[in-house]
């Protein structure tokens, strides 16, 4: 039978312990509710569990991405958090930092000398069979350089005799600080009242610290006065679970968030790819498997940048930690370190580790066949599974997976079954003891480890497993670190770096980056297009029978539906009937449609380009889509319903545009946003007009009239001619107009800015190309007005008009040529050697 498990806030004598009194009092403190919805009236606690819920919903973090169709959270925080004193925090991180200098002596002789397989300390099969262990990392002509493991973290549990066990050891990527700092974070902004005459350590020296730490960690300068060292967090991308830590990190340690496409190796040097070129990088900080950095030696991999080992190996860029070192994070290890302590520490291990026993050596394959039940069994070799606990199975299971291991014992690891220390959790409408699993973390720097003063506590769901990587789902819960009285809290040493130049262009924006900013752009100005279609559409539904005029407007209006891909030829509707119409405006809006693919691609690139948005933005770009898309995939129907939908659309792009006008520098991110914005409403005017527009002469005021509808300009133009209706001073402000915004000129002109600041003006770039559609857009009033007939002219003006949206999509194609591409420039073959052109690798992959 196992003991019972102990609790964090009670002694053994059931006195509640010195440091939780004042946790208890805070929550004491706590008004009741704070909601006027809440009734009957909850706990304190339960509100706070409540605030906090509502406050990591509105952030998105670790929520799905908004496009994806549903809302669910994968991180609960709780609002109590887990409670340790200085003193016993400070016994933790000394035992941790000797456990990390002792993994990284092991991976020092695995990847160097290899003294300890010589010597019989490490079983042969322990390293060779791991596949953590990367044969290209080791290389005679290269010895591994500490330090190879930069940051360390440790899955611990509370044992029945009341002290910390090791259960788990990160060496790869140490996941989960992130959240630990946003844990903090949210916890100060909805709960400041607990923080109240509490002396919590605070998080911030430590990332203080680490980044500095990473700075020093740069390779040797090739001259002196050069910039300071370029650190890169290396991410797998927007798709990976752990992406919003990513972005996190990124921020807290002010380094460039990139992706494995971002970068490219030249000369036996790492750079990323920016709009300007490539930009060295001097520390990679990788969140990506070791396996998946480089496919040159890494046949398998996917993706990947090729050479970046081959750059590692040569001093040009330092890669933390080092691939290769998740290869002690296997559980197989665990029951050597003791030994190996010995050996290469010459001291024991000052923090336990939890028991466990290899099942390849005989005497601890009898030991798991006299009580399987007190055990868990994990794989041998892969730390990121959760262990299977054998009193949990039926007979007929525990027979089977004891079959399975004496066929390949080798391959099995047993742990002693503790069950962990409980601590107090928020649960329904008050506290409940609920099981917790600390992870710490530490940074290295200098040789000198140094601790996070709190972590990630985790309250394991029941079956779930106490060990491998963090699940995607599950209850977290902050660490607070109590300092004692007295205690000075101190920063690292500032680094004497160079004085930084003055800039003030955005040439160090990665051109996956940009790509998305303007694809963002392209999106949102494409998702109010079609709203105000679709708004236009509907405001002539909800007029009861149609005019000739009137269905003459619709069908035009129709036409540019199923030209937008928001309608179906059969949806056409007639003087009679148009409830086929109502119902391709709803399918389009529902998931599967192509407005609901519109919001979705829209919440993608959000989330793609989080790291370059401010909390309050981030906030507005994606708590509104949210709420429209619950709104769209609601079970209601009507004209009421759609309104109401088009209506918030139209509301989330003037926000959208509103915010990015008035906080984004007018450089780099907004100019890409700008001008994906300007192109994809270009597109827009043109389609739309040339719809508007294909009337016969005699009805070519109704085309008018919906064009100015089209464009938001009725009110404009009746100020300006008092009401009278004619082709040349219409078009003239909806096309050529460089002051109305929803006019063609308008786009044009911002089009012509953006670019000239991007290109400086040069002649050749975009600007011919721009310039000379202008001058066709601004030729058409003038030609209208010379016309003998404007009604005649306007009506074969149509065809005219729709050729412009393939012009600006042209356009946009060379923007994407120019800036997000990154292709060499075309060169010609065939030419003496003296004669070929030079040719300039502009951030080519």
């Amino acid at each position: 039978m196992n003991a019972a498990p102990p609790d964090e806030m009670v002694d053994g004598r059931g006195h509640v312990r010195p440091h939780w009194r004042g946790i208890l009092a805070a929550f004491s403190d706590l008004p009741p509710s704070l909601t006027a919805e809440a009734a009957p009236r909850g706990s304190a606690v339960a509100e706070a569990a409540r605030r906090l819920d509502r406050a990591f919903e509105d952030e998105g973090v670790g929520a799905l991405l908004p496009g994806a169709g549903r809302a669910a959270r994968a991180w609960r925080c709780d609002p109590v958090p887990l409670v340790l004193p200085a003193g016993e925090f400070a016994q933790l991180a000394a035992g941790l930092a000797q456990r990390a200098r002792l993994l990284e002596a092991v991976l020092l002789d695995v990847y160097g000398e290899q003294r300890l397989l010589a010597e019989g300390l490490l079983p042969p099969a322990l390293v060779f069979a791991n596949p953590a262990f990367l044969r290209p990392c080791r290389s005679a002509a290269h010895p591994p350089r500490a330090p190879l493991l930069h940051t360390y973290a440790a899955d611990l549990i509370r044992a029945p005799d009341g002290r910390w066990h090791v259960l788990a050891d990160r060496t790869s990527r140490a996941a989960g600080i992130g959240h630990a700092q946003e844990n903090r974070r949210m916890l100060g902004r909805v709960l400041p009242n607990l923080f109240r005459g509490q002396q919590v350590t605070p998080l911030r020296p430590f990332f203080d610290f680490w980044q500095d730490s990473l700075q020093r960690l740069a390779p040797p300068k090739a001259q002196q006065g050069s910039d300071n060292a370029a650190v890169a967090l290396l991410t797998p991308g927007v798709h990976h679970p752990l992406w919003f830590e990513h972005v996190l990190l990124a921020s807290e340690l002010s380094c460039a968030l990139v992706e494995p496409g971002d970068l490219t190796v030249r000369g036996g040097a790492l750079f990323l790819k920016t709009l300007k070129g490539l930009q060295p990088v001097d520390v990679l900080l990788r969140r990506v498997d070791g396996r998946n950095l480089d496919p040159l030696e890494f046949g398998g991999s996917q993706g990947g940048v090729p050479g970046l080992l081959d750059a590692m190996r040569n001093g040009a860029v330092r890669i933390v930690n080092a691939p290769g070192c998740g290869m002690v994070e296997a559980p197989a290890l665990g029951p050597f370190l003791p030994a190996l302590a010995g050996r290469l520490l010459g001291a024991p291990l000052a923090l336990p580790a939890v028991e466990s026993h290899w099942l390849a050596q005989p005497e601890a394959l009898a030991l798991l066949r006299q009580a399987p039940a007190d055990w868990t069994i994990r794989p041998a070799f892969d730390g990121a599974m959760a262990g299977q606990a054998l009193g949990q199975l039926s007979d007929a299971a525990l027979a089977g997976q004891l079959a399975r291991i004496a066929e390949r014992p080798q391959d099995y690891v047993a742990l002693r079954d503790i069950p962990p220390s409980v601590a107090p959790s928020a649960v329904g409408e008050g506290l409940a003891p609920r099981p917790v699993v600390l992870r710490l973390f530490l940074v290295q720097e200098g040789g000198q480890w140094r601790a996070l003063p709190g972590g990630l506590a985790r309250s394991p769901e029941p079956g779930e497993g106490l060990a491998g990587r963090l699940p995607r789902q599950g209850t977290a819960k902050d660490v607070w670190v109590l300092s004692e009285d007295g205690t000075q809290i101190t920063g690292p040493a500032a680094l004497p770096l160079p004085p930084l130049p003055i800039r003030r262009a955005a040439g160090e924006l990665p051109s996956r980056v940009a790509d998305n900013l303007f694809w963002l752009g392209r999106y949102v100005e494409r998702l109010e297009g079609a709203a105000r279609l679709m708004r236009a559409v509907l405001a002539r539904l909800d007029r009861g029978p149609l005019l000739p005029r009137e269905l003459a407007e619709l069908a035009a209006l129709a036409a540019a539906l199923r030209h937008a891909g928001l309608a179906e030829a059969e949806d056409l509707p007639n003087a009679a009937a148009h409830s086929a119409l109502q119902a391709a405006l709803w399918r389009a809006l529902r998931e599967g449609g192509s407005v609901a693919w519109l919001m979705a691609e829209i919440g993608r690139l959000v989330e793609g380009v989080r790291d370059r948005l401010t909390g309050d933005m981030h906030t507005l770009f994606s708590l509104p889509l949210r709420a429209i898309q619950l709104q769209a995939a609601a079970p209601h129907r009507g004209m009421a319903g759609l309104e109401a939908v088009l209506g918030g659309i139209l509301r989330y792009s003037a926000g959208v545009a509103g915010a990015a006008a008035e906080n984004m520098v007018r450089a780099g991110g907004y100019a890409f946003l700008d001008l994906g914005r300007r192109v994809e409403r270009g597109q827009t005017i043109a389609a739309q007009l040339g719809f508007a527009l294909a009337q016969p002469a005699s009805r070519i005021e109704g085309g008018l009239r919906l064009a100015l509808e089209l464009c938001d300009s009725v009110i404009t133009y009746r100020s300006r001619y008092l009401g009278v209706l004619q082709p040349a001073p219409a078009l003239d402000l909806v096309l050529a107009d460089p002051g109305n915004p929803r006019g063609l000129g308008y786009q044009l002109a911002a089009l012509r800015r953006r670019l000239t600041d991007l290109e400086g003006g040069t002649e050749e770039g975009l600007l011919p190309a721009v310039e000379a559609l202008m001058a066709t857009v601004e030729g058409i009033p003038r030609a209208l007005l010379a016309a003998a007939d404007q009604a005649q002219a306007a009506a074969q003006l149509a065809p005219r008009i729709a050729a412009l949206e393939g012009e600006m999509a042209a356009i946009s194609d060379a923007i994407a040529r120019r800036f997000f591409a990154l292709l060499p420039p075309a060169q010609s073959l065939g030419l003496e050697p003296a004669a070929e052109p030079a040719v300039l690798f502009w951030g080519a992959a």
